[in-house]
């Protein structure tokens, strides 16, 4: 078994409702990488901070060995009414604050977390100020985040909500950066890596998670995390041990 590659740690927030903050510690040159999970996430890194928009496929994290990230993961859906930016402008990108804020704003972010004793206390603090400043999200979107991740369909879930399918894919664009059919496949991916390690067998998980077979799994973790099933195992098991 080979040594992990990162140390990492998380609690959920006390400040946002939904959002975890956590650490997580560079220990190797091949850094695990960050599979989509529908959130998005303010980082804390060099004394920058930076946005982590919506993942639609696996992310490199730093490489360089000692290196400590502190970051803040918002529920799907909530990050683009606290940042305010929609969802879909952020798809796989990594972007310096002071793009998307006021340079004032950006700054006087910077340094509350810079004069924190904790780090993850001073994230907590910008994301309560801006909380308190900006409209709260749309309450739908738990919701629709909750069908997606049982495994409804779209049509399913746009008929419960009274919306088209065509308002519920411009909504879903802007909350969580993709449509709501890649949402609830990323989502059943999660479900599915929970299963696995939970110790269902691959066929077992499959059918539990809603995919039509074994192979129809593989093919989604291939497509979502640059790896077959067993490699991202495997790796995963190293960083959990």
């Amino acid at each position: 078994m080979h040594p992990p590659t990162t140390a990492y740690s998380e609690r959920p927030s006390t400040v946002i409702a939904g959002a975890v903050v956590w650490t997580r510690t560079v220990l190797s040159a091949n850094e695990l990488p960050v599979l989509p999970d529908g959130c998005m996430d303010l980082l804390w890194m060099d004394g920058r901070l930076r946005v982590a928009g919506p993942d639609s496929r696996a992310a490199s994290g730093p490489s360089r060995i000692g290196t400590r990230v502190h970051g803040m993961r918002f529920f799907p859906g909530t990050a683009p009414a606290l940042l305010g930016v929609p969802g879909r402008e952020l798809r796989d990108t990594r972007v310096e604050l002071d793009e998307l804020w006021p340079a004032a704003l950006a700054r006087r972010s910077v340094d509350t977390v810079a004069a924190a004793a904790d780090p993850l206390i001073g994230l907590e603090a910008v994301a309560f100020e801006r909380a308190a400043a900006t409209e709260p999200p749309d309450p739908v979107l738990p919701w629709i985040v909750t069908r997606l991740g049982a495994g409804d369909s779209v049509a399913e879930i746009a008929d419960a909500a009274g919306f088209s399918e065509r308002q519920l894919r411009r909504m879903s664009l802007s909350a969580f950066g993709y449509g709501p059919k890649t949402l609830g496949r990323i989502l059943r991916l999660q479900r599915a890596l929970a299963l696995i390690r939970a110790g269902k067998s691959f066929a077992e998980t499959a059918a539990h998670a809603g995919y039509a077979d074994q192979p129809h799994l593989a093919r989604d973790v291939r497509e979502f995390a640059g790896m077959p099933l067993r490699q991202l195992l495997s790796v995963q098991e190293c960083n959990a041990a």
